[in-house]
């Protein structure tokens, strides 16, 4: 699997409204998590790696805010979102089949 940036890393952390760096160790665990799930998923690896790729940032910054802390009150519901971008990634063709050539 691809590196993750520190740009990509603090991303993330401003859209759990962080701005300290302690959690950046389980921050980034948890994107590389929800990177694993998506090719799980069948998602393309250049689709799931490409940090500018707004779908898969907002996919991994959804799974980030569903997992991330131990009492997490919105868990559920951010999983849930989570559950209905990756399925819409995984029905299209522009995440899932590769292009020839």
């Amino acid at each position: 699997m691809v590196g993750i940036s520190h740009q990509f890393i603090k991303d993330i952390r401003d859209r759990l409204r962080i701005k300290h760096t302690r959690f950046d160790n389980e921050i980034s665990d948890l994107i590389g998590e929800a990177r694993a799930d998506l090719l799980l998923g069948g998602i393309l690896a250049d689709k799931v790696n490409d940090e500018g790729d707004m779908l898969i940032k907002r996919a991994i910054a959804t799974y980030v805010k569903a997992e991330f802390g131990l009492d997490n009150a919105d868990a559920e519901k951010y999983r849930a979102a989570y559950m209905t971008i990756k399925k819409h990634l995984m029905l299209s063709k522009d995440y899932t089949v590769a292009e020839e050539g």
